[in-house]
């Protein structure tokens, strides 16, 4: 019964912890585009030359909630392993190196969730709510068993494709050379003890 407390506490936390993070997203964005105008102006006032308007970095945001207690994730996290027959300690390092155990997470490509689950991996395995900290795993991990099986228990190719895309580890014939999926595909395997 308190896992179920946690989980229902966790879902009304993530959508508040949605929300804030939106409105902190649209007030930095305009002090951003604020500080560019500003820029502008004094490049204007500097008159004509060879002036260049400096590149402004977006900070990345930390999530707005707190990571799952492992108490609360362990349950999920064995559950969904043994419906799926893949490692506990996989679904794990995936969730570390996705989300951080943050269960609001999302990407500045719309992944969401602990699994990081993209909108057509939403759509494609039905998921209701992808903030729901046992929805994200239990389709995280069937999507992950489906990469697995497809690429024949290769762990490299199924996390390059659980990253990047299957049509992008298809089109490279293995783990592609982009560098934040070498980088993902690497630290998970070096997590679990395995040579990358």
């Amino acid at each position: 019964m308190r896992w179920f407390l946690v989980l229902v506490a966790s879902s009304a936390l993530a959508q508040n912890a949605r929300e804030a993070q939106q409105a902190a997203i649209e007030k930095q964005r305009a002090a951003i585009e604020k500080q560019r105008e500003t820029v502008k102006k004094q490049a204007e006032l500097a008159g004509p030359g060879p002036l260049k308007m400096p590149e402004i970095e977006e900070p990345e945001l930390a999530p707005a909630c707190d990571p799952i207690p492992d108490a609360a994730v362990a349950p999920l996290i064995e559950g969904a392993a043994k419906a799926e027959k893949v490692q506990p300690d996989l679904l794990r390092a995936v969730i570390r190196q996705e989300s951080r155990f943050y269960p609001c997470a999302v990407s500045e490509h719309g992944a969401k969730g602990l699994m990081q689950l993209m909108p057509d991996t939403i759509s494609l395995l039905e998921v209701k709510d992808p903030f729901d900290s046992k929805q994200s795993i239990d389709a995280g991990a069937k999507y992950l068993k489906q990469m697995i099986d497809r690429y024949k228990g290769d762990l490299a190719k199924a996390l390059g494709a659980y990253n990047a895309g299957p049509a992008v580890v298809d089109q490279a014939n293995g783990v592609p050379d982009i560098p934040e999926t070498r980088d993902y595909v690497n630290a998970i395997l070096q997590s679990l003890g395995k040579k990358p």
